[in-house]
């Protein structure tokens, strides 16, 4: 009854190195640029991302034996975003001037060059597949629709409430603060 393992088995990168801080950059970077981004003002529907993306991490983890899914789940990210800006140039290290797509590719292939296993990156790959596939290509096609549904029990607590159109604010609530010089003019 260790529940607390299916959300920490998120949190480990292995230890301390330059493959740790790598993990650590691009999970910082990418989870915020998709936030400020394609995410911006919809909390619910990025946390729902990271609940389908973990579970789904989760179970195709059991089939391939991965107990750990930090690294599977930073390259989700880094999928999902490359994907979502497809005309944005990389650039790896000064050596590589690529397409963002190609970006979690290239990853893969560094993670190779540095001796690990690509399989954590080949799932993190695959689920960031699925749910672009499922969110923003499959409800475009003829006859496709929206699979995947942000529930409202999450939009109630994340999502803010819309204001209120006839709401009129205290002239101290104004940006600006108060309306000074709205008065009359002199000599008119």
């Amino acid at each position: 009854f260790q529940v607390w393992r299916l959300i920490t088995n998120y949190l480990f990168f292995g230890p301390v190195g330059f493959n740790f801080l790598f993990n650590m950059i691009f999970l910082y970077r990418y989870c915020r640029m998709l936030e400020e981004g394609s995410f911006r003002g919809r909390t619910a529907d990025f946390v729902f991302m990271f609940l389908f993306g973990g579970l789904l991490m989760t179970l195709f983890g059991l089939f391939v034996n991965l107990v750990f899914l930090g690294q599977a789940f930073t390259i989700m990210l880094v999928y999902i975003w490359s994907r979502r800006n497809p005309y944005v140039r990389m650039n790896f290290f000064g050596l590589l001037i690529f397409q963002a797509p190609f970006l979690p590719w290239v990853l893969m292939g560094f993670s190779l060059l540095l001796g690990n296993s690509i399989i954590v990156d080949l799932l993190g790959i695959a689920v960031g597949h699925i749910y672009f596939f499922l969110e923003d290509v499959f409800p475009n096609q003829p006859g496709g629709g929206r699979l995947l549904r942000t529930p409202s029990v999450l939009k109630a607590i994340f999502d803010t409430q819309e204001d209120d159109p006839n709401y009129n604010p205290l002239p101290e609530e104004r940006p600006g603060g108060f309306a000074w010089g709205e008065g009359q003019r002199l000599g008119g």
